[in-house]
């Protein structure tokens, strides 16, 4: 399996970003890391492994970036505003530099599906809701959708339109609408075990139905807890049964 390490200096973030590619051939997969996590957490972790069998033959061409929590949401030094700026400069970087790289590295435009667990699958589910111009799916694990759960108070403007509980109730642009109706890969999983949040996932799920938009809600029975074991179950589950 191919397994390739690159970086750049990101002019959005100011600051060196790496990228790990894994398969050379497959539906583009663009992994969000959790917490203050890295770009190789997901190999620590073995879900690359669990999921293996699918790069090697071909059905999944995967991408694992870097996170900037530490620098926003997850930094208590910052100030609310302080926070929301750098996210926005993350989403930047994501759609003004980690696409193109992707479509350079796949010889053209391709379909991106976004992934992530827990706060990486927020960060997956954000970017596909603000711009499935550029996706075309997304596959959230044991998130919650709604910023307000880690803007300790913080709210202004660019915090409601990065927060998918709050903008997509009001989303009537048909366009974009008729855009995230066009996508067959929007699903979110989660376990009803310690420390996950299944009510997240159903609360998302009814906002899409009342948007028309068709998704999965895929919840987990109580023994999968908010952890390692459940995603390296939950996301070859998936891509064996559903993509």
């Amino acid at each position: 399996m191919r397994r390739e390490l690159m970086s750049w200096w990101s002019p959005n973030l100011d600051r060196t970003m790496e990228i790990v590619a894994y398969g050379h051939f497959g539906q583009a997969l663009l992994l969000f890391p959790s917490a203050a996590a890295d770009y190789l957490e997901y190999e620590r972790f073995h879900l690359i492994e669990s999921i293996a069998p699918f790069i090697e033959a071909g059905r999944v061409k995967v991408y694992s970036i870097n996170s900037i929590n530490s620098e926003s949401w997850l930094n208590d030094r910052l100030f609310g505003r302080q926070k929301i700026v750098r996210h926005q400069q993350y989403n930047q970087y994501i759609v003004d530099e980690v696409v193109p790289f992707i479509y350079r590295d796949c010889d053209g435009p391709t379909p991106i599906i976004t992934s992530g667990v827990s706060l990486g699958a927020f960060h997956a589910a954000n970017c596909f809701f603000r711009r499935p111009d550029v996706f075309d799916g997304v596959i959230a694990m044991s998130g919650i959708y709604d910023l307000k759960s880690y803007s300790k108070g913080y709210y202004d403007e660019d915090c409601y339109f990065n927060s998918p509980m709050d903008y997509l109730p009001n989303l009537t642009d048909q366009y974009w609408l008729n855009l995230l109706r066009s996508k067959h890969t929007v699903s979110f999983l989660s376990g009803r075990g310690n420390y996950e949040d299944p009510a997240a996932s159903e609360a998302i799920g009814r906002v899409l139905s009342m948007k028309g938009i068709p998704h999965d809600v895929d919840l987990w029975g109580r023994e999968w807890s908010h952890d390692w074991p459940t995603w390296r179950a939950m996301l070859p589950h998936y891509l064996g049964t559903r993509l």
